[in-house]
């Protein structure tokens, strides 16, 4: 039997949400189901500001109304060679008047130059997402109508 080191990925995954509850998703080419914006920590660079740099370069948005840090965990890619990937998930409220909008993506990763289809899923949801990406979205239950509350009172 063949031992493997396991590569750990530090990766970052944005619920980017508005005022009504609903959380951007994107279609692009060449991914199964829904995704949020996301990407990989580079070298040097802390988690929070990977996480700008991400949603700036796949989605366009570049105005948050705050940005909380909800989980870090480790999700495995694949067993074998084993691939583990260190997700940060990170709340980002925006205030969003487009309903549907594509991107074509920025930076100087695999995707730049890529278009990314996006739209607004209402929560909660059942609806499949690729690489697991769903797996905190209960944790925004009521979180954005509190800030539309609060904001609405100052």
């Amino acid at each position: 039997m063949v031992a493997h080191t396991v590569a750990y990925v530090e990766k970052v995954c944005a619920y980017i949400t508005r005022g009504d509850g609903s959380v951007l998703v994107f279609d692009g080419p060449g991914h199964e189901d829904r995704q949020v914006p996301k990407g990989t920590v580079e070298p040097g660079e802390t988690p929070r500001a990977a996480l700008y740099r991400e949603v700036v370069e796949e989605s366009g948005l570049a105005t948050f109304e705050g940005v909380s840090h909800l989980v870090t965990d480790v999700w495995t890619r694949r067993e074998s060679p084993p691939k583990r990937y260190v997700r940060h998930f990170y709340h980002v409220p925006v205030h969003e008047t487009r309903d549907a909008w594509t991107h074509v993506v920025t930076g100087s990763g695999a995707e730049c130059g890529a278009e990314f289809s996006f739209s607004w899923l209402d929560l909660p949801t059942d609806a499949p997402f690729a690489l697991a990406l769903d797996d905190y979205l209960h944790t925004l239950a009521g979180v954005d109508e509190s800030v539309s509350a609060s904001a609405a009172a100052d």
